[in-house]
């Protein structure tokens, strides 16, 4: 699989990343299998979050990670930030960037995968009460203690990032960010541009520009969904068109109608990686497939216009 260079870093990391939220719900020995097939397609690069599983997919991953793999063959993310706590007998979920909680996250985070540091830290939502030279120092006392090396930020608009990465020394090298054929609004503000279509409506801050200006390699999460986890395209009726224009333009290229989404993802020259989720091995074999596909401009527009969306 094709490797990129996470700028501002000396990562290189696989163009698909392995996303870790729903392993809690896989055996050791699925799980074990899952991993392993996923260095053998040159997936290296494993995303976290201290909420996914409410820390046990990190868990259970720190324990195959100590039994069978080499650290030093993976990149490592995790995320921190959203808190859960408990008000008037309801769980509330709210969002902590405070100095002492990101340390204490990672200190949490580290322990359980059974690791000393991490590749890639990242801040999951942005919270509106964050005080930014918290953060800051938070990261310095982090980095210098060698317990994270890089830094990032998730679901950040383009003002938030610029405002975070004002007061840290350390250059955010990512940004993760909702993405797909189906819900493409980082790139819909700028393609209709201009014009009075509802996707002309810039919601990040043009924030995809923003990342290409910076050096900042953004991470797509979600490909399939449509809405806010609203649910997957693949095999609704209300998205006919686009999988029937995806499984064509897979089946000219001898792949899977999920792994020509992915491929569509891949073809921005912004040079993106896709967080991919699956916990199915042999879904994630026939998605890697993506990477050996490269769509031309115009497979990459019909699937956009398949999708629904405007083409001025």
């Amino acid at each position: 699989m094709e490797q990129i260079n996470l700028d501002g870093s000396e990562l290189s990391a696989s163009r698909i990343v392995l996303g870790c939220m729903r392993i809690n719900q896989m055996d050791d020995r699925s799980l074990s299998e899952h991993l392993r097939t996923a260095l053998d397609l040159g997936i290296n690069n494993f995303d976290h979050a201290d909420i996914y599983g409410k820390g046990e997919c990190e868990t259970k991953f720190g324990k195959i990670l100590k039994e069978e793999l080499q650290r030093e063959d993976i990149i490592l993310q995790s995320k921190c930030g959203i808190r859960y706590g408990h008000t008037a007998g309801e769980d509330i979920e709210y969002y902590d960037l405070s100095r002492e909680h990101i340390i204490d996250s990672v200190d949490g985070i580290l322990q359980r995968l059974g690791t000393d540091y991490l590749d890639l830290l990242m801040l999951h939502r942005p919270d509106t009460l964050m005080e930014p030279e918290e953060i800051a120092e938070a990261f310095g006392r982090l980095e210098q203690s060698g317990k994270v090396r890089h830094f990032g930020l998730s679901n950040f608009n383009a003002p938030q990032f610029d405002y975070v990465q004002k007061y840290t020394d350390q250059k955010l090298i990512t940004n993760q960010m909702q993405f797909g054929p189906a819900e493409p609004k980082i790139i819909s503000s700028g393609l209709q541009a201009n014009t009075p279509f509802a996707g002309a409506a810039d919601r990040d801050g043009g924030l995809l520009d923003y990342v290409r200006l910076n050096d900042v390699t953004l991470q797509a999460w979600s490909p399939f969904h449509y809405g806010y986890f609203d649910g997957i395209f693949p095999e609704d009726p209300k998205y006919k068109v686009l999988n029937e224009k995806l499984e064509t333009i897979g089946e000219a290229h001898g792949i899977s109608k999920s792994a020509a989404a992915v491929a569509w993802i891949l073809r921005h020259p912004a040079g993106m990686q896709t967080i991919i989720g699956t916990t199915n091995t042999e879904r994630l074999t026939e998605i890697a497939k993506a990477d050996d596909v490269n769509l031309s401009k115009e497979e990459w527009y019909s699937i956009y216009k398949a999708a629904g969306h405007v083409i001025p």
